[in-house]
This record gives structure tokens, C-alpha cells and sequence, in this order.
């Protein structure tokens, strides 16, 4: 058996959900709702013609915010026939939300995209990969089949251990040393299967400007970053054995990848990645379906060690 690459973009559609998210009621800044506008207009027909061109379904991750707001937009994308998943509602930052407003956010944003689309999302992606320990413990009570925000690994699939079950003791210097000399409990996995986020795999730190986020850089070459993500896959495919499997979820987002220059890395990469035998282009849901039927290996991540 061939190896198999399962590629799937995950296209976060923040929209203007993403800056309203202002966390102390401050009002945002008119020109950066334009960039929201831009994003969910613009963008989004500018990467539907690209999926088209290159024949990908892809996951997209909505705000429920942003459903609401531009629905006749959400309607072309799943009208083509992709995945809409979960992401919150006005894009809010989950490690700064109580359990409770935790719970009324997802309960609130499965409600609108089970309406808008008929079909009940199956997955959820953190706003930020800013997640909270109790995460795993609401997705497994919403029954939430799949995350993308977590780290453990990067290439494969597997089941991700409850924050909320593992102890961890913070450095707390205004106390003596032993009180913090103490090692984190095992992991216990929970039944939500994470689909891996990575940083170096994402359009916002490099492409997008925002004089407000210091991680945020606007102006690196596409080329810079065209080489960061083949160096990746071009790692991951040596090492994959000849009937292994390994999965390269991609991250971006409308206002920066629907930008011409970034269009242009995409349709270059995209072309690069077809040369490689055993590439499929697929959705996230479609990855969490061969791994749980065993056609994924996937990985174990328990007790801090990966089995």
C-alpha cells in the first residue's frame, strides 16, 4: 500500500467577529470592520473560485456572528458543498470566558449553524487556539466530535487528553520551592479527536498587520513562508513509512488569504503538493471519519509520553 497524505485547509472566517472581540467593551476601530467586510466578502469568493479550480472541499470555521451577519455569503459555501464547523461566536477568546459563558457560546453558535445549514457541526476550532481547561469537558457534553486548537502533535490525528483532568502545579515564587517542584499528573484522553493546529501552518502571523497584536507581521515574502510550509510536508513525507498515513491541516483565514499575493502561494503550493503520490485533499470531518474507523493510524498521546 502507497502512503497517504490526507491535505485539508481549515478556513477560520472571522470576518468582523474577530474585531469586535475587544474584551473590555471598547469600541472597535471602523477601518479594521472594513478589513472584517473585506474577509467575508472578497476573501471568501476570491477562495471558493480556488477550491473550485483546484477541485478541494474544505472545512470552514465560522463564527456564529458571522453567519448571521453575512448569510448569503455562508450560503455559497455550502451550496459548494463544504464543511462549516464551530468557532465561536464573536470570536471571543475562551481562556478569558467563565464555565458558564463558555457553555452559552457554544450552545448558542451550534444552534445557528444547525439552522443555517441543516446539519449539525461536528467539530470546533478555539478562537485563537486560546483555549480553557474545561474545553474538552464542554465539547464531550455539546457532543462535539472533533477539535483543532491543540498541540500535542502535528502530523497525526489522536484522542486528546482533558485539561480539566491533569494537574499542574504553576511556579508561584512568593512561596518556598517545594510547592512547585511537583510533576504534572498523567493524561487521561477524553472521546473528542484532535485534529492538529499548528502555528507555522497558519496565513495570520505572517500576512496579516494589526498594530494592535505584536505577533502579527504583514509584510513577509510569500516565499518565506511557501518554503516554511514545503519544508514541512517535504519532512513528513521522507519520514511517513511506505504504507503509512499522515495528515496536513492547513490554517487561514479570508481578509489575508483571499489577498492576491497569498492567492498566488496558495495555487503555487497547492501544485506543488499534487506532484506527490498518495496527496487527497479532504475535509476535517473526513479525517476524523478514517481515523475512527482505523484507516488512520493516528497516535496515542497519554501520560505525557507519545505510545
Amino acid at each position: 500500500m502507497p502512503k497517504r497524505v490526507l491535505c485539508g485547509y481549515g478556513i477560520d472566517i472571522d470576518a468582523v467577529s474577530g474585531w469586535i472581540n475587544t474584551r473590555d467593551g471598547s469600541n472597535a476601530n471602523p477601518t479594521d470592520v472594513s478589513r472584517g467586510v473585506f474577509g467575508a466578502t472578497v476573501g471568501i469568493n476570491r477562495l471558493l473560485k480556488l477550491w473550485d479550480k483546484y477541485n478541494i472541499k474544505a472545512t470552514w470555521f465560522a463564527p456564529a456572528h458571522t453567519v448571521e451577519s453575512f448569510p448569503l455569503q455562508i450560503k455559497k459555501i455550502v451550496e459548494k458543498g463544504h464543511e462549516i464547523g464551530l468557532h465561536g461566536y464573536t470570536h471571543e477568546f475562551v481562556s478569558t470566558l467563565n464555565e458558564q459563558q463558555q457553555r452559552d457560546v457554544l450552545e448558542k453558535s451550534i444552534k445557528v449553524i444547525h439552522e443555517f445549514t441543516g446539519k449539525r457541526p461536528r467539530g470546533w476550532t478555539a478562537p485563537a487556539w486560546s483555549t480553557s481547561n474545561e474545553t474538552i469537558k464542554l465539547l464531550e457534553e455539546f457532543g462535539i466530535e472533533y477539535d483543532h486548537s491543540f498541540m500535542h502533535h502535528d502530523s497525526q490525528p489522536y484522542y486528546v487528553p482533558s485539561p480539566h483532568l491533569t494537574t499542574l502545579t504553576s511556579t508561584d515564587v512568593s512561596k518556598s520551592a517545594s510547592h512547585w517542584m511537583t510533576p504534572m499528573s498523567t493524561l487521561k484522553l477524553s472521546s473528542v479527536v484532535e485534529i492538529p493546529a499548528n502555528w507555522h501552518l497558519d496565513d495570520w502571523p505572517p500576512f496579516q498587520l494589526s498594530l494592535t497584536q505584536a505577533s502579527t507581521h504583514g509584510f513577509v515574502d510569500t516565499a518565506v513562508i511557501e518554503r516554511l510550509w514545503k519544508e514541512q510536508f517535504e519532512y513528513l513525507y521522507r519520514e511517513c513509512p511506505d504504507d503509512g498515513s499522515f495528515v496536513f491541516p492547513i490554517t487561514i483565514h479570508p481578509q489575508v488569504s483571499g489577498k492576491p499575493q497569498v492567492v498566488l502561494l496558495h495555487e503555487r503550493f497547492i501544485e506543488w503538493i499534487n506532484t506527490h503520490e498518495g496527496v487527497e485533499w479532504v475535509t476535517m470531518e473526513q479525517i476524523v471519519d478514517e481515523f475512527k474507523s482505523g484507516k488512520l493510524s493516528g497516535v496515542r498521546v497519554e501520560g505525557g509520553v507519545e505510545i
